[in-house]
């Protein structure tokens, strides 16, 4: 099995995810995408020097992943690509950033270290909320709770095809990557002289390929609009669930909980 094969089979595998049941399942998708929204929007509106603040931000997608089903190692390991670049984000900020912070016992932290934890830790918060997201809810009633919350048809159409056809395009790739081993044996990878003419080879196909596709949904009645998945009826406890994560979201800005848990055990 090669890459690309790897690549299908974790992507059928973030379709399982979304089909399973629990109660974050269960929840309206318009109801999950607000709430992902607000939580990314609260995480990005902290200071580089607010690192106590953001901590127990922490806690609200692993009690999600908690209830439903959805271990955290599992995340951490579909993310394994993004989440090298998102931590090197801010891996410059020590250098730059030199002035002493805080003193931990005879430790010196300086603002660099400070803000470079927190850049990475709301990479890491972000990315964790948008796949549990995409994990609990199928991609195609995502883009219907779009359309429902009047997001432009253009663009919901656009992530949508994007999504269903990569791997259409990920499957090309692998057919084509196996007939290259198949003419080079015991060659890693692809050597650089036939990288231009794979390439070129890999857009005729994908051409050829989506003008059949295009062809298919013209003979099945597609006239620029999509009829998407149903969407689950916005219910109380939808409604219910998305004024309790928006509330603790703005009360976790406001007050720096961390902090003051310190003070009262201090005490």
């Amino acid at each position: 099995m090669n890459k690309m094969e790897k690549a299908l089979g974790e992507l059928g595998a973030m379709d399982e995810l979304a089909s399973q049941d629990s109660p974050v399942h269960r929840l309206n998708a318009a109801a999950k995408l607000l709430s992902t929204i607000a939580y990314i929007i609260t995480v990005m509106s902290f200071g580089k020097y607010q690192l106590s603040g953001l901590i127990p931000m922490l806690l609200w997608p692993v009690l999600l992943f908690q209830i439903s089903g959805i271990r955290v190692s599992t995340c951490f390991y579909k993310l394994r690509i993004v989440l090298p670049l998102v931590m090197a984000v801010g891996l410059f900020n020590p250098i730059f950033d030199r002035h002493i912070l805080l003193r931990i016992g005879g430790l010196a932290v300086s603002g660099g270290v400070v803000s470079m934890i927190t850049l990475m830790l709301k990479g890491v918060l972000c990315l964790m909320m948008s796949f549990l997201l995409v994990a609990t809810t199928p991609f195609d009633t995502i883009c219907a709770a779009m359309r429902q919350m009047h997001v432009p048809k253009t663009l919901v159409t656009l992530l949508l095809l994007t999504y269903r056809y990569v791997g259409v395009m990920t499957e090309e790739l692998a057919i084509m990557t196996d007939a290259y081993h198949l003419r080079a044996p015991g060659q890693k990878g692809i050597h650089v002289s036939a990288w231009g003419s794979f390439l070129g080879q890999l857009l005729l196909r994908s051409m050829d390929r989506a003008q059949e596709l295009y062809s298919s949904m013209l003979l099945r009645g597609y006239h620029q609009h999509f009829h998407y998945a149903p969407v689950r009826p916005f219910r109380t406890r939808d409604a219910l669930y998305l004024m309790l994560s928006v509330g603790l979201f703005i009360a976790l800005r406001l007050v720096d909980a961390a902090q003051l848990l310190g003070h009262v055990f201090v005490r």
